[in-house]
């Protein structure tokens, strides 16, 4: 019987393995009030409008408000999974624009004190979420904390959010710093929000990468610029995403163009090593250090 088992189990491994897993986007930022959610959530909006499966994880584990965006009630969250009061795809809804949503996800701060059993149980549920979608985002919390750079430093792809102003810029070349001194291989892009012209967005650009490629031996892509836009707090206050509401709109044409050229990077993989297998082995480490 137990041979049985182990077959099955087997098989399901290779299964898992041969079909292709999403590519993950972590969406972060040295410091909050830079529009990071905001971002996410019109990524999640455009990505999806394009023909991809999109899933968006809000992981601001303090101040989740991506489901207050989208003007959807989360009743469940990944705590009500940890604790098997719910599957899964219970606690998903669906967000106008099209996309997927695991809002407030306040059950991942406990992870680290979770016993193996559960830790497992929890990362083999997630990990699910590969093989159901084209692009998970991520929405991180803002800073260093440990909590947002357990998924930093398992993503695909991270997307700094900064501003131009000073404080945020500091901020945003310290997240690089941190999570380039794992040395995993990831792209890391700089997306400068809330700007008034171009060319300040350029400046802000060249002047963390120059930094980052001479200190860190890091290179830090562009990933553009949003203007400074009446419409973004319009739509906040309305709690419906400017690519939905406002579309034409200055912000919402950059925030498309963003969109494009991420999903232009995404690249559908059959490596059995996803990100949320990558989120077990980190999770292990802190345990065996703590």
């Amino acid at each position: 019987m137990t041979l049985i088992m182990d077959q099955a189990a087997q098989l399901r491994s290779l299964m898992q393995q041969q079909r292709p897993r999403a590519s993950v986007i972590a969406v972060t930022s040295g410091k909050g009030g830079v529009g990071k959610s905001n971002v996410a959530v019109n990524l999640a909006v455009q990505l999806a409008s394009a023909g991809r499966k999109v899933v968006l994880l809000d992981a601001d584990l303090g101040l989740a408000n991506a489901d207050v965006l989208c003007n959807v009630e989360v009743a469940w969250n990944l705590a009500h999974v940890i604790a098997r009061k719910k599957e899964l795809r219970e606690v998903m809804v669906q967000a106008p624009g099209g996309f997927r949503l695991i809002g407030g996800a306040s059950g991942l701060a406990r992870m680290a004190d979770l016993s193996e059993f559960d830790r497992q149980r929890l990362i083999a549920a997630l990990g699910d979420l590969e093989h159901e979608a084209d692009i998970i985002l991520i929405d991180t919390g803002a800073g260093i904390s440990p909590n947002v750079l357990s998924f930093t430093r398992c993503a695909d792809h991270v997307l700094v959010v900064t501003t131009p102003e000073p404080t945020a810029i500091t901020d945003a070349y310290a997240v690089v710093k941190v999570i380039s001194r794992d040395g995993l291989q990831r792209r890391i892009s700089l997306l400068v929000n809330q700007v008034r012209t171009p060319a300040e967005a350029r400046i802000v650009h060249e002047r963390i990468a120059r930094v980052a490629r001479q200190f860190l031996n890091v290179s830090v892509l562009d990933a553009g610029h949003v203007p400074l836009d009446e419409n973004v707090p319009a739509c906040v206050r309305r709690r419906v995403p400017i690519l939905l509401a406002c579309p034409r709109s200055p912000a919402a044409v950059s925030i498309s163009r963003l969109a494009a050229r991420l999903e232009q990077g995404v690249s559908v993989s059959h490596e059995p090593t996803g990100f949320f297998h990558r989120m077990g082995r980190w999770f292990r480490r802190q345990v065996c250090d703590g």
